[in-house]
Order: C-alpha cells, then sequence, then structure tokens
C-alpha cells in the first residue's frame, strides 16, 4: 500500500486526503481489505475518484507496478 500513501501524501492539502493518509500511516492493516473496510462513505467516494486519477497518471507513465497496486485496492472498493 506504499503506493497508495504516496498518492494521498501528495493531495494532503484535501481534508479527506489527510485523514486517509493518517489511517494508513498510523494503523498497521493486514492488507488492503482491512483498510477499504475501515473506511468511511465519503473516504471510499474520495479513494475511489483518487485511485481512478492515479491509476492513469501511472498508465500514461508505464508504471506496470503502481498501476497493478492500485489497481488491487480499486478493485476492492467495487
Amino acid at each position: 500500500m506504499l503506493y497508495l500513501r504516496e498518492s494521498l501524501g501528495n493531495h494532503t492539502d484535501d481534508q479527506i486526503a489527510m485523514q486517509l493518509y493518517q489511517k494508513l500511516k498510523s494503523n498497521r492493516y493486514t492488507d488492503e481489505l482491512a483498510f477499504c473496510e475501515n473506511l468511511t462513505d465519503p473516504e471510499l467516494t474520495y479513494l475511489n475518484q483518487l485511485l481512478e486519477h492515479e491509476m492513469d497518471y501511472a498508465t500514461q507513465a508505464n508504471d506496470a507496478t503502481r498501476l497493478v497496486q492500485l489497481n488491487g485496492i480499486y478493485e476492492i472498493l467495487l
């Protein structure tokens, strides 16, 4: 979940992004599912939108590793 944490860290000017960043930083989630199960509805909505943007960026940058990891979280949210 390092790529997710990095992505959220780039958006800490947004309150929800900061909440999500702090959740990742302060909790030791066993996996992506455990993290996603701990999200509020507004956090889920925000993260869904952020991941779409970040996956587009990863595709344009030809960063397959980033894309796969972010997509894994995105699929859990669906």
